[in-house]
Parts: C-alpha cells; sequence; structure tokens
C-alpha cells in the first residue's frame, strides 16, 4: 500500500508556472511508474507524464516541452513542473502509483489558468 498526497495546484494567469508535487507515505523506488494525470470537467481521465523506476519520462503531446516529471527517491516525491501554462490544461491533477499488480491514486490537486 502507498498512499499519495499531491499539492502546490491553484489559480495562475496564462504564461505562468506551477510546480505539483506528489507525497508517498512510503518509498517509491520499486515502483515501476509514477503518473500525473488530470481531469478537466466534463472529460475523461487523461495521462499527462510518466517517469519510470529507472528515470525515463514521456509525455502527452499536449504538454511536451511545457512540462517535466521527475522524481526524488529518497524523499518519497515525484514532481510535475508546469511552464507556460494554457487555459486548456486546467483540471484536477492527479498523482498514481502504478506497481503492476496495484494502482494507487492520491485525492487530486485543482489547476486553474485563467486567459
Amino acid at each position: 500500500q502507498v498512499q499519495l498526497v499531491e499539492s502546490g495546484g491553484g489559480l495562475v494567469q496564462a504564461g505562468m508556472a506551477l510546480r505539483l508535487s506528489c507525497a508517498a507515505s512510503r518509498s517509491i523506488r520499486s515502483i515501476n511508474y509514477m503518473h500525473w494525470y488530470r481531469q478537466a470537467p466534463g472529460k475523461q481521465r487523461e495521462l499527462v507524464a510518466t517517469i519510470t523506476r529507472g528515470g525515463g519520462t514521456n509525455y502527452a503531446d499536449s504538454v511536451k516541452g511545457r512540462f517535466t516529471i521527475s522524481r526524488d527517491g529518497a524523499k518519497n516525491m515525484v514532481y510535475l513542473q508546469m511552464n507556460s501554462l494554457k487555459p486548456e490544461d486546467t483540471a484536477v491533477y492527479f498523482c498514481n502509483a502504478d506497481d503492476i499488480v496495484a494502482n494507487y491514486w492520491g485525492q487530486g490537486t485543482q489547476v486553474t489558468v485563467s486567459s
């Protein structure tokens, strides 16, 4: 089991930046994939960014070049640096731990980008 708590969301203007944090209740060193998802009102949850246990990363086309996912194994933390934010980035952002046999979610943090 692992509990995840997201933080760092807020209301910003377009073009600004935010850094989301995801704190895990135990070591994430052995977790194969850590993801950030987002869900906008009336839309399905979508995968935004992934970081593997080995440090490999992958991004949705809509955020490539603007968002950066990272992990700090020593602190049991995962981050999502979001630059050049757009109104269409407005959503609740969720941290997810994908350990193959189990899947864990945080409660989400709201990001609102005004134009």
